[in-house]
């Protein structure tokens, strides 16, 4: 008999004991006293049941979830993580982890006897549980209302935090549009009673406790399916939430670190990380604009230590926002459907406010070079090319440029040099000539003076030009001479040239020996039913654009004593006043 009785004892601890092995914590937060546990541990029960609070060492204090079976708890961690009710670190915690329950008061949840959270013996119907078919969505907790005064006190418990979390929810269902400064005023009051209309409720102008879960909730379900969690990616020296349910780490090239679409939705992003200079980050911010992946349309801004650009159309919404900061650059880039404002909007606060820099940046090394390589990518991305590139020319220290009418086709965007924007201040089709202004203010190392002389016939003429668009980046000086001071038809808005030029020279500046510009080169003629031979090229002269700008309101530089300078000299001058124009 004694023998049965010890035999039934040690079944039944190792039953108790197999019983603890199962169960697992959902462990959220430790904080370093008492005093800060319970605080933490109210605001948790205020959206969420089974919250309990443990002793964790003599100086920390642990608030968890359960206790719960773990495939319940794996699965019920997950969800919560990607809805950020809990902090992305919370992590499974057994039980020997912890010293002595505190909270509820009288508890002892670590008894092993007490079991595990089930959906038969679930305080509440919020915990999830293991199916073969495809999961339901856990139905919301149910949090008992308060009366007006209940709400209130329970308001007043609210962090300084949680008061500009409700502010912000509020904002973001349309109604609240002041100061997210967590000082619940007037129109804090005015934008809960507006909610509680809106959802039926009584309009007391204070959230009852599950009035408030459900805000929260209806603020966070807008991140369903997104997956955003706090992600590391190292290489790059970048910390910040990302949509890791819809991308996935493709390859690293240098600035970029590329997270390629794996949902459905098609978005996409890529880290952005580098060392260098201020004036390297200022390049930066002209080179990513010129990226197939970043639409024309939108705002761009450039500051001393960050910028951001924002590209729209009709197939995406491209968001790049980029800091600078003791010599390295950090940041990122979100291609976004389009049509969908709202989810960005959120999506892009949870990544600003998440994004941390850690040391170190991408090493140009990690990328191996390849066959694929091309001077059309940039770190695997494609640079949008533009529609047409000719050249242009200063005339004024303002940066006012003349070009062929012909250059500007059916632009949607025209740009000057390294980016900047430009608008057409007048064309002339008669004539030829159009007339750009920056949009923003620039400073060009020279600009033309026009040469009033008669030119020598067969007198030597140099036109400038970017013969191959901006591959080789300055100017090419192509010699040639004057042909006739007339045009074919003896047109005297024309000088005829014998000079071999490319399509890309057309705007251009023609230079006599002297550096005085003779006129503006014309796109290569085009004669119904004939083919005018290779070098046969016209020059708008100086006497019409001068009275042409004139009529706009517009003086030139002018000399009247033709001089002689090296063609080097000359080379250098062109360089100083010549300018890519590239219509987009």
């Amino acid at each position: 008999m004694k023998q049965l009785i010890l035999a039934l004892c040690v079944w039944m601890l190792g039953a108790v004991a197999a019983l603890a092995q199962d169960r697992v914590w959902i462990q959220v937060e430790a904080q370093p006293s008492l005093r800060e546990a319970e605080n933490a541990l109210r605001n948790y029960a205020n959206v969420l049941p089974d919250v309990a609070g443990f002793q964790l060492n003599a100086r920390w204090y642990g608030i968890a979830l359960g206790p719960y079976e773990r495939a319940d708890a794996e699965r019920r961690l997950a969800r919560l993580r990607v809805q950020g009710v809990i902090p992305t670190d919370s992590y499974l915690a057994e039980p020997a982890r912890f010293i002595r329950q505190f909270w509820p008061i009288g508890a002892n949840d670590l008894d092993p006897a007490r079991g595990v959270i089930t959906v038969e013996n679930a305080p509440t119907p919020a915990v999830e549980t293991a199916t073969e078919t495809a999961e339901a969505p856990a139905p919301e907790p149910v949090i008992a209302d308060e009366t007006p005064r209940q709400a209130r006190a329970a308001e007043n418990a609210l962090s300084r935090d949680e008061k500009r979390l409700l502010q912000t929810a509020l904002a973001a269902e349309g109604f609240y549009n002041s100061t997210i400064d967590g000082l619940f005023g007037r129109g804090t009051r005015a934008s809960m009673s507006a909610w509680q209309a809106a959802n039926g409720l009584e309009e007391t102008g204070v959230l009852t406790t599950r009035q408030r879960a459900a805000l929260i909730q209806s603020y966070n379900s807008i991140l369903d399916g997104l997956g955003l969690v706090q992600t590391t990616d190292i290489e790059a020296g970048i910390s910040m939430k990302m949509p890791m349910a819809q991308v996935a780490l493709k390859e690293y090239e240098p600035p970029f670190a590329h997270y390629e679409a794996t949902g459905s939705e098609g978005i996409s992003m890529s880290l952005i990380s580098q060392e260098g200079t201020r004036a390297r980050f200022q390049g930066l911010f002209n080179v990513l604009q010129t990226l197939d992946v970043v639409p024309t349309q939108g705002p761009r801004e450039l500051g001393r230590n960050v910028f951001t650009i924002t590209g729209i159309d009709a197939t995406r919404h491209t968001t790049i926002e980029v800091r600078y900061e003791e010599g390295v650059m950090k940041g990122f880039m979100l291609v976004w459907p389009p049509n969908d404002e709202r989810r960005l909007r959120r999506v892009l606060q949870e990544m600003r406010t998440s994004f941390q820099a850690l040391p170190g940046a991408l090493d140009p090394a990690i990328a191996v070079p390849d066959e694929t390589q091309s001077i059309d990518l940039l770190a695997g991305l494609e640079i949008r090319q533009p529609q047409l590139e000719a050249t242009g020319f200063f005339i004024d220290a303002a940066g006012t440029v003349l070009t062929a009418a012909e250059t500007l086709g059916s632009c949607e965007r025209i740009s000057l040099g390294d980016g900047v924007d430009a608008d057409v201040a007048f064309t002339d089709a008669e004539l030829g000539l159009a007339m750009l202004r920056p949009r923003q203010a620039i400073a060009p190392i020279d600009f033309a003076t026009f040469q009033s002389a008669v030119p020598r016939l067969r007198g030597e003429v140099a036109a400038a030009g970017f013969s191959y668009g901006g591959d080789l980046g300055a100017p090419t000086l192509t010699l040639g001479t004057i042909a006739d001071l007339r045009g074919l038809e003896g047109e005297d808005t024309m000088k005829r040239l014998e000079l071999l030029a490319e399509p890309g020279d057309s705007g251009g500046p023609v230079f006599d020996l002297g550096g005085a510009v003779l006129g503006l080169l014309r796109p290569a003629p085009e004669a119904a039913g004939q083919i005018l031979p290779q070098n046969v090229r016209f020059a708008l002269d100086t006497d019409t654009i001068r009275d042409r700008l004139a009529a706009e309101g517009v003086a030139i530089r002018e000399v009247s004593v033709p001089a002689r300078m090296d063609p080097v000299e000359i080379a250098a001058l062109a360089d100083d006043i010549t300018v890519l124009v590239q219509c987009w």
